[in-house]
C-alpha cells in the first residue's frame, strides 16, 4: 500500500481546513452539527483551530515527554468574522511544523505504535481536517469532496489506531470486542488510482491485526474510499449502502459488528 506523499498531506490539511471555514461561514456559528450532535459550528471551529495549534506546538518544540504536552490553548476569536483567517493561520502553522525533517524527528506518539511522532501527527492532523470538514459541510448542506487517495490514507490511519498499543490500553472495551477466533474481514476501495486501497483484517484471540492487500475473507466490503472512511468514522450509516455505493459479499453481521465496536472519530 503506497504512503500518502507528505507534501500532498500538508496541502490537504490547509485545503480541507479552508473548506471547513467556508462551510462554517455559510452555516453560521450557532448551527447544529448533525454528525457531532453535541456541538455547534462554533464548537467545531474552536476544536479544529485549537487542536492544530496544540499539535503544532508539540512538533515545533519536539516534545517527547507526555507530561510536557502544552497545557494552554489558543483562544477562538470572539468575532466570527475572524474565524476563517484564524483557521487559515492554524492550518498553515501545523502544516509548516510537520516538515519533512520533523516527520522523522523524536516527537511524542500517543498511539505508541511503530510510527514516528511526526508521522502520527501528520495523519492525525489530516484526519481532523478532513472528517471535521465533512461535519461542517454536512451541517451547511454542502457537498463534501474527499479525494480517494486521502480517504484511503485515513482508512490506513484508522486501522493502525485500532490495532495500536494505546487503543488496547485506553479503549479496552473496543479492543476486546474485536478479538476473535480467526474471523477475517476485507475492505476494498474501488476508486484508488493505483489499486492499492485494500485492507485485510484478522480477529485473533490476542487482538485484531490488519495488513495491506486483498485476500479471501469471511466478509468483503467494497466501495469508494470516501464511503468506507465515512462509515468507519460514523459519519454515514453502513445501512445506507445503496446510497454509498457499498457492496457486501459474505457475513454482513461480521462487518456490522466491527463497525459497531470500533468508533474512532476525529476529536
Amino acid at each position: 500500500m503506497s504512503e500518502l506523499d507528505p507534501e500532498y498531506a500538508r496541502r490537504a490539511i490547509v485545503e480541507h481546513t479552508e473548506r471547513l471555514a467556508e462551510a462554517a461561514g455559510a452555516a453560521g456559528p450557532d448551527a447544529g452539527v448533525p454528525t457531532a450532535p453535541e456541538w455547534t459550528m462554533k464548537d467545531l471551529v474552536e476544536h479544529l483551530g485549537q487542536t492544530q495549534n496544540w499539535v503544532a506546538e508539540i512538533v515545533e518544540r519536539r516534545i517527547t515527554d507526555p507530561t510536557q504536552l502544552p497545557a494552554e490553548v489558543v483562544p477562538l476569536p470572539a468575532d466570527s468574522g475572524e474565524w476563517s483567517a484564524w483557521l487559515a493561520e492554524s492550518s498553515r502553522r501545523v502544516a509548516d511544523a510537520l516538515s519533512d525533517e520533523a516527520l522523522d524527528a523524536a516527537v511524542f506518539n500517543p498511539a505508541a505504535d511503530a510510527r514516528t511522532g511526526g508521522r502520527f501527527w501528520l495523519s492525525s492532523s489530516l484526519n481532523e481536517a478532513v472528517v471535521h470538514g465533512f461535519d461542517a459541510a454536512n451541517a451547511a448542506g454542502r457537498p463534501a469532496e474527499i479525494e480517494a487517495e486521502i480517504a484511503a490514507a485515513l482508512i490506513t490511519n484508522h486501522l493502525t489506531m485500532l490495532t495500536s498499543p494505546t487503543w488496547a490500553m485506553q479503549r479496552a472495551e473496543s479492543a476486546d470486542a474485536i478479538r476473535g477466533d480467526g474471523e477475517t474481514l476485507q475492505w476494498v476501495a474501488t476508486d484508488t488510482a493505483d489499486g492499492s486501497g485494500a485492507w485485510f483484517v484478522v480477529r485473533r484471540p490476542e487482538g485484531a491485526t490488519w495488513q495491506p492487500g486483498a485476500q479471501p475473507a469471511d466478509v468483503t466490503v467494497s466501495g469508494p474510499a470516501r464511503s468506507l472512511l465515512l462509515t468507519f468514522t460514523r459519519r454515514l450509516p453502513f445501512t445506507d449502502r445503496d446510497a454509498l455505493n457499498i457492496t457486501v459479499d459474505g457475513d454482513t453481521a461480521l462487518a456490522e459488528h466491527w463497525l459497531n465496536n470500533t468508533a474512532h472519530v476525529a476529536g
